[in-house]
């Protein structure tokens, strides 16, 4: 009998995945190009066809009709802990980092990342369809350990990439397992770069072991040094940013900047240096003394620069795994209303965290693109606007959530029609 349903669920999944559609009468955003009314959008075999204005619909696509909405690429996380963390003050939930054992740099969490997270499905409803899912900390300072990026497919296999990208947080909130002072942290860094690019060269088990990193943290460094995975360093002062950049010239080593409150402050250096930053635009206030200098328009100040930049809104880190999507959202709506150009805003959660991480077709809307991307019934920067539809890879997604579940099982549409007006 189990047999007999996986066969059918496998006839079912065959047509559906090799489905065209055209979303017709759209108003594009491919944020790669200026915006296009009433485009007719082709997706075919995971991929964008075609996007052309009053464009013709294929023999035997289904139609959907945008009817004047807005369509973006689906949005992309630049730096969130979905996946890792259920409830966060349940321990037995929370996968996000370790405070002890031998794992610096090897602590991949990937083989942690949740895919039956409840949080998960409330994300792709809002739009949310790629992310990095990042560690909070690893036993060996500075480093957190290696991130994963995740495709929020409705079915398949989420974990799109693991181990790509290296995580080191310096500063306040990792300066005692330093030893007590950012120099020490600093130090530990670079030491870590030098000995993993020398391990290769070294006869394993020759001489007297001098290295600080036991080996699978030293190895887990090798596509670092090699170029073909990205540092991310958690900093917020200025000086730690400009020693990132000094670290990135010194090493030859992929730098992306995570936090980066202080950093409008090194905007011309990051930008001489191709440092993207992956920055909170809701960060206003001081919440350390290493953000004395947080402004709300640090990230139209970058822009402004020529950094590329990309968002991840914290909430002081309620929205890492909890309602990513929008509160993203609302990040970006701040960073517009404090001086951010607003197509540059949309790129910032959608092509901008493509273009960091080193995905290639996702972000944008183009032939030959991804085809994730969403239907919107308002402004997408506006937290009241929502999702029409979603698409990932082609086909459209679910928008239910538990909590749409509960609801309707909760208050039906005939319980809520029988509420006197004034209290629907």
């Amino acid at each position: 009998m189990r047999r007999m349903a996986l066969m059918l669920l496998a006839s079912l999944s065959g047509p559906a995945a090799a489905e065209t559609v055209a979303i017709v009468h759209a108003r594009a955003m491919p944020i790669a190009s200026a915006p296009l009314d009433d485009a007719t959008i082709v997706l075919a075999d995971g991929r964008v066809r075609s996007l052309v204005a009053h464009g013709a619909v294929p023999i035997g696509a289904r139609v959907v009709d945008a009817g004047g909405r807005i369509v973006t690429p689906g949005l992309i996380d630049a730096a969130t802990q979905l996946g890792l963390a259920e409830v966060t003050g349940a321990s037995d939930t929370d996968d996000r980092s370790i405070d002890k054992g031998p794992l610096g740099p090897a602590f991949d969490v990937s083989y942690a990342f949740n895919p039956n997270s409840a949080l998960i499905p409330v994300a792709r409803a809002d739009g949310l369809t790629r992310a990095m899912s990042y560690p909070g900390g690893a036993a060996t300072a500075p480093f957190a350990g290696m991130g994963a990026l995740i495709h929020l497919l409705p079915d398949g296999e989420m974990v799109e990439r693991p181990r790509a990208a290296m995580f080191a947080s310096v500063g306040i909130d990792t300066i005692a397992r330093a030893g007590g002072s950012r120099a020490a942290q600093w130090g530990l860094l670079r030491n870590a770069i030098d000995e993993a690019r020398h391990h290769a060269a070294a006869k394993r088990g020759d001489g007297p072991r001098d290295q600080l990193l036991d080996r699978p943290d030293i190895e887990a460094l090798a596509p670092v040094v090699a170029g073909t995975m990205p540092l991310a360093i958690e900093a917020e002062r200025e000086s730690d940013i400009r020693a990132a950049v000094r670290l990135a010239a010194d090493e030859h080593v992929r730098v992306v900047v995570l936090g980066g409150a202080e950093a409008w402050r090194a905007a011309p250096a990051l930008a001489a240096a191709h440092i993207p930053v992956i920055l909170d635009p809701e960060d206003d206030l001081p919440q350390n003394f290493d953000m004395i200098g947080a402004r709300l328009d640090n990230a139209a100040l970058l822009a402004k620069a020529g950094v590329t930049i990309a968002f991840s809104v914290s909430g002081n880190g309620i929205y890492l795994s909890y309602d990513a999507g929008e509160a993203m959202r609302e990040g970006a709506g701040l960073a517009v209303a404090n001086g951010l150009p607003y197509a540059t805003a949309l790129e910032a959660i959608t092509r901008g965290p493509a273009v960091i991480w080193g995905l290639e077709h996702a972000g944008t809307l183009a032939p030959g693109s991804d085809a994730d991307l969403v239907i919107w019934d308002g402004d997408p920067l506006e937290p009241a606007s929502a999702p029409v539809a979603v698409f990932l890879m082609g086909r459209e997604a679910s928008l239910a959530t538990r909590q749409s579940a509960l609801r309707d099982r909760y208050a039906p549409s005939h319980a809520h029609d029988a509420l006197p007006a004034s209290y629907r």
